[in-house]
C-alpha cells in the first residue's frame, strides 16, 4: 500500500472519529476506518477492564462472524489469556521500546487465545495494536482477513501502529469532553447533580408525563441551621455538612429507581423522580427528615414535595412543579414540621405558591415570573 494511501486513511480515520457524538459512534467509527485503512474483513475495539482483569469488546465491526453481536453487552476475556497486553507490553516498555502491534495467523503452531479465535470464525490471521492512554494500556485494535486472504505483514503491522495511536487520541479527547460535560452537570462540593442538571431532567420528565402519563415527582429540601453551623465552627465544617448531607439525599433517593439527586445551591437540595407513585415519593421523603434530623450538625431539613401523582392542577410546565415544591418546602420550614409537606395534600401549599409575588405570607419562590 502506498505511502499516500495510507496518509489518505489516517487522515479518514481522524475525521471519521472526530465526527462521532456518541461513544457507540465513536466505537463504531474507530474499528470500521481501521478495518478499511489495513484492508481487513473485521476489526473490533476492546477495553481493559483493569479491575475486572477482563479485555471487554466495545464494539464488532465488518463481516461479523455468527454469535457475534455489534455492540456487545457481555463478550468479555479473562486477561490472562491474552498476556501480551499487560506483562509482554509493560516488558517492552520498561525496556525502551514501544507499544508495537503483532501479526497472529490460523496456522500458528502455539494456539493462543486468538489463534483459537481465528479458527473458530473461519478468518485467517489478525494485526492486535495496543492502545495506550496516558502512557498505560488503555485496550486494544483488532482487525482481521479472511482465510484464504494475504496475512499481515511487518508493515501491515507498524501501520496498525499508527492506527492506534490515532484511535488512542480520539478517546483521549472524548474524555476530556465527556469530564467537561460532567463538570458542567455536577455539584462540585457533594458530587450530587446541579441545578442544570435538574432543569434537564425535568424538563424531559414532564414531556413524559405529557407522552404517557408518567407520574413526575420534585422533593425540595432546605437544610436548617446551615448558617449557624457557619457561624460556629467554620465554613470547613459547614461544607462537610452538606456533604454529610448529599450522602444521606444520595442513599434515601436510591430507593427510587431513577432518581436524580442534586444541589440547587447554597443549603438547597431535591430529588426528581419519573415513575414511582406519589407515596412511594413521600415515604422517601420521610425517611431522609428522618436521617436528617439525625445528623450530628445542623438542624435537620424542610421538606417539601410535589407530585403529578397528588391532586396538583394542571401542570404545564416544570417551572409549576418547582414552584409547588418550593411552597411546600417553604410551609414546612415556616411550621418548624419535622415531616415533608406534599402539595395537593396541604390545603395552603397550592395557594400559596400561585399567590402574586411579593405577597407578605410567602417569600419569592425560585423562577417566579416577574411581577
Amino acid at each position: 500500500m502506498g505511502e499516500d494511501v495510507r496518509l489518505r486513511a489516517v487522515v479518514a480515520l481522524a475525521q471519521a472519529i472526530a465526527a462521532a457524538h456518541t461513544p457507540r459512534e465513536f466505537w463504531r467509527a474507530a474499528a470500521l476506518g481501521a478495518c478499511e485503512a489495513l484492508g481487513g474483513s473485521f476489526a473490533a475495539l476492546s477495553v481493559w477492564e483493569r479491575d475486572h482483569g477482563r479485555l471487554k469488546v466495545l464494539v464488532n465491526a465488518g463481516e461479523r462472524a455468527v454469535g457475534e453481536e455489534e455492540f456487545p453487552d457481555s463478550e468479555t476475556y479473562p486477561v490472562h489469556q491474552f498476556p501480551e497486553i499487560t506483562e509482554f507490553l509493560h516488558e517492552q516498555w520498561a525496556g525502551g521500546g514501544e507499544p508495537d502491534a503483532w501479526v497472529e495467523t490460523a496456522a500458528d503452531s502455539v494456539p493462543t487465545g486468538r489463534v483459537a479465535g481465528l479458527r473458530r470464525r473461519g478468518r485467517g490471521c489478525c494485526v492486535v495494536a495496543p492502545i495506550v492512554l496516558h502512557g498505560r494500556a488503555w485496550g486494544e485494535l483488532y482487525v482481521a482477513r479472511r482465510a484464504g486472504e494475504v496475512c499481515f505483514d511487518r508493515d501491515d503491522a507498524d501501520f496498525a501502529t499508527v492506527l492506534a495511536a490515532v484511535v488512542a487520541a480520539g478517546i483521549a479527547q472524548s474524555e476530556r469532553l465527556e469530564e467537561v460535560r460532567k463538570l458542567a452537570f455536577t455539584d462540585p462540593l457533594t458530587g450530587l447533580a446541579n441545578r442544570r442538571a435538574v432543569d434537564t431532567r425535568l424538563d424531559e420528565a414532564i414531556e413524559r408525563y405529557r407522552v404517557d402519563g408518567s407520574v413526575v415527582s420534585l422533593v425540595v429540601c432546605d437544610l436548617n441551621g446551615l448558617k449557624r453551623v457557619n457561624d460556629t465552627h467554620g465554613h470547613a465544617v459547614g461544607d462537610r455538612l452538606l456533604e454529610r448531607f448529599g450522602s444521606v439525599l444520595s442513599r434515601c433517593g436510591a430507593r427510587l429507581s431513577g432518581a436524580l439527586a442534586a444541589r440547587l445551591g447554597g443549603d438547597e437540595f431535591c430529588l426528581v423522580s419519573v415513575g414511582p407513585s406519589a407515596d412511594e415519593v413521600v415515604g422517601v421523603a420521610e425517611e431522609l427528615c428522618v436521617r436528617a434530623a439525625e445528623l450530628e450538625l445542623g438542624e435537620g431539613v424542610a421538606c417539601g414535595v410535589a407530585s403529578t401523582g397528588d391532586p396538583i392542577g394542571p401542570l404545564k410546565s416544570a417551572r409549576r412543579l418547582f414552584r409547588l415544591a418550593d411552597a411546600a418546602q417553604y410551609q414546612a420550614k415556616a411550621a418548624r414540621s419535622v415531616k415533608p409537606v406534599v402539595a395537593g395534600r396541604d390545603g395552603t401549599v397550592i395557594r400559596l405558591a400561585d399567590a402574586p409575588p411579593g405577597a407578605r405570607d410567602r417569600r419569592r419562590f425560585r423562577d417566579a415570573p416577574p411581577v
